[in-house]
């Protein structure tokens, strides 16, 4: 699978062998699910010539549904929002959240809404996540949603400087990450003086970041 994701043209090769491998896993146990998201990612990603099939990857997502309605839903989402269908994706993504409603099936959702450009939507759900689960690294997928839109400064500012009080490493997303969103956020609303200040901070946590460099050049020039 890893070499299928770096290569296809390496993969050539070695197709036929990841197949039988599978699908002997899935034969040998009826009721295991990595191996039927495995083959669901599988068909979904080959190109036809070489062996891929929605129609395939669905039946795996329906082996899923059985064994596990909330796996089979999220499968389903994948294949639809694989294939560029959105509005099946967000169907199957929100029955997951109704059925499990996992931090996981929540970003999921999320992601869906940020991929296509529905950046209000993508803030709902990551609230109604936060609402559930209250986990601190949702504040910063808040803050981060805010300032590559646009959208919300105020709540984006304030879900970073909660983040940032609340920091701990087991929240994923380093602190100086959580300073350049709020850098941008200060930039969309024109004060120069706390984007420089934030932008600093985060230099100062990792002051070899291209990005932070290059949104320090931005600011400088307001």
């Amino acid at each position: 699978m890893k070499v299928l994701s770096v290569s296809k043209i390496k993969a050539l090769g070695i197709i036929g062998d990841v197949k039988k491998a599978f699908l002997k896993a899935a034969e040998l146990d009826p009721k295991h699910i990595e191996t039927r998201w495995a083959l669901v990612e599988l068909y979904m990603s080959l190109p036809g010539i070489i062996g891929g099939s929605k129609k395939k990857s669905l039946k795996y997502a329906n082996q899923l549904e059985i064994l596990s309605k909330v796996d089979g839903y999220l499968a389903k989402g994948y294949i639809y929002e694989y294939d560029d269908e959105p509005e099946l994706a967000e169907k199957y993504y929100k029955k997951a959240i109704m059925v499990g409603g996992s931090v996981n099936c929540f970003e999921k959702l999320a992601n869906l809404y940020e991929s296509n450009n529905q950046p209000e939507k993508a803030i709902k759900t990551i609230e109604a996540s936060q609402e559930k689960h209250n986990r601190n690294a949702l504040y910063y997928q808040l803050g981060k949603v805010s300032a590559d839109y646009n959208v919300q400064l105020e709540k984006g500012e304030r879900c970073l400087l909660q983040y940032i009080k609340n920091y701990t490493a087991a929240d994923g997303v380093p602190k100086e990450w959580a300073f350049y969103r709020l850098a941008q956020i200060y930039k969309l609303k024109g004060n120069k003086n706390q984007a420089l200040k934030h932008i600093d901070l985060a230099l100062k946590e990792s002051p070899e970041t291209k990005s932070f460099k290059k949104e320090k050049n931005t600011i400088q020039f307001m």
